[in-house]
């Protein structure tokens, strides 16, 4: 066994072990039982086979990935804020540390209180404006995230917010500003740069165009939804094109697949289109702010260009395990409260597994025409596979039209986020220019606006409510069995 292979084994033990004790709590006598176990598996591995060292680490590591999870839920339950919860108005002193999540009436504030450094979501008015580093003093009451909300997917919306470590939420307290003043290390000075950047260029963007291209312009190129009318939500929930205004790893891995087949297209070499599309995904991260889920969706992104580069499928699946183990390792709370990470994971291997199979069958229908339309519809169709499940477990929608008005809208996400940023961006520092430049994104935004109005009917979308997870099991079972029975029979054949 090689050793890649050996490290894949142990990263997915680590991972089964999270989600292994984030499904159903194991007594702390079972986690010893496990360590014991693998201790000697591990040694008797020295006398008998080699293949007990590898089964004995995996042990080791499913009994690491277990304790993971059980530190990090005794911190959240050690947490000196939330003993606060419920109990009366307290008054706190902190700092905003993140950028302010501005809504129609109201803003989200996540504010690290400088004693506890524990963070709680603030909810306030609209105004007055706040700023990230802004130290703010809080008098109000302190009470656990309810289990629902709007803003979350399906499920517990206290778990959803845990993930972030927010623990505590404050719903319109007094808000005062007691320093504008910020203390600076070098991560918080680039960050405060990058978010008076993204806020010149949203005032770039309101300048030079008018709802609902505004809008859409500033969710595809900065990720940012607040200023988006429900009415346009819904549309998009409808034709499945949400993705494509939010920072999401669907959104990131799918794009940056159609930026390199475009590229290849246009005669780039691949090792030239690789780091041209990295260092494309890393500025439009950049752009967006830095969110952790962002950053997390680059990641992905990154690695699943990183694999495709190398070419073969088993060393892709076992860099995106390795990084998925990592990224679990610092935040274990991930794998099952965080739907944006799961779907980065899926859309990722549905593109190392289903998506060249599609692709070449659809080239041998097609007799090997419009490669690069083929390129786009089989990265959209893999990854919506393989996230779909998901998807309509944690929101309920299944939208019907989702393939066709993502192959009418994705191939022209490239060139609106190319002409948009131009136009932002000069619009800056020259109104005229900024305008004219605007001129061709108004055109691709208008098509967009125009494929959300004709598909988003009553009949394009089935709402399903209260999906049971044996489903979810269910359904994943068959796109696995189906994709290993495609990629055996007839892989080697296309080929």
């Amino acid at each position: 066994m090689t050793p890649s292979k050996v490290l894949f084994f142990l990263c997915i033990a680590f991972v089964a072990g999270i989600l292994l004790e984030s499904i159903v709590k194991i007594p702390q006598i079972f986690v010893c039982g496990i360590f014991v176990l693998g201790i000697v598996l591990v040694f008797s591995s020295f006398f008998y086979k080699k293949l007990g060292f590898v089964i004995g680490f995996s042990f080791l590591l499913l009994a690491m990935g277990i304790l993971r999870v059980q530190i990090s839920e005794f911190n959240i339950a050690n947490d000196k804020l939330s003993q606060l919860n419920g109990k009366g108005p307290v008054v706190l002193t902190g700092t905003i540390i993140n950028e302010p999540d501005v809504r129609d009436t109201t803003q989200n504030l996540k504010v690290q209180i400088t004693k506890s450094k524990s963070t709680v979501l603030v909810t306030a008015k609209k105004y007055p404006d706040f700023k990230y580093l802004d130290e703010v003093k809080l008098t109000g009451k302190l009470e656990a995230p309810m289990e629902t909300d709007d803003g979350a997917p399906s499920g517990s919306y206290k778990n959803y917010l845990m993930k972030d470590g927010i623990y505590s939420v404050m719903n319109f307290p007094k808000v005062e500003l007691i320093s504008e003043e910020h203390e600076y290390n070098v991560l918080s000075y680039l960050y405060e740069k990058v978010l008076f950047c993204k806020q010149k260029i949203r005032e770039s963007i309101q300048n030079n165009f008018l709802p609902p291209q505004s809008s859409i312009l500033e969710g595809t190129i900065l990720g940012d939804n607040g200023a988006m009318t429900s009415d346009l939500k819904n549309k998009l929930n409808i034709t499945g094109l949400r993705h494509v205004i939010a920072v999401s790893g669907t959104h990131v891995v799918i794009l940056g697949s159609i930026i390199m087949s475009l590229l290849l297209a246009l005669g780039f070499w691949r090792t030239r289109a690789f780091y041209v599309v990295v260092i494309f995904i890393c500025v439009y991260i950049v752009l967006t702010g830095l969110p952790a889920s962002g950053v997390r969706a680059g990641i992905m992104g990154v690695l699943f260009l990183l694999s495709q580069k190398m070419g073969r499928q088993a060393m892709s699946s076992r860099i995106i395990t390795l990084a998925c183990a990592v990224m679990l390792l610092i935040n274990p709370l991930l794998l099952v409260y965080d739907v944006g990470f799961q779907l980065s994971f899926l859309a990722v291997l549905g593109l190392i597994y289903l998506e060249p199979i599609i692709k070449r069958f659809l080239l041998f229908l097609t007799k090997d025409k419009g490669k690069d339309l083929l390129g786009i519809a089989s990265a959209t169709f893999a990854a919506q596979i393989f996230t779909l499940p998901i998807m309509v477990y944690n929101f309920g929608n299944i939208s019907f039209v989702s393939p066709i008005t993502n192959l009418l809208v994705l191939p022209i996400v490239y060139w609106l986020m190319v002409f948009g940023f131009l136009a932002s961006i000069i619009g800056i520092f020259s109104s005229v220019l900024g305008w004219i430049l605007s001129v061709p994104c108004w055109f691709l935004l208008t098509y967009f606006v125009k494929v959300i109005d004709f598909f988003s009917q009553p009949w394009a979308m089935k709402t399903i409510q209260n999906t049971h997870w044996i489903w979810l099991v269910i359904l994943y079972f068959v796109i696995i069995f189906f994709t290993g029975f495609l990629n055996r029979k007839y892989r080697q054949e296309f080929l």
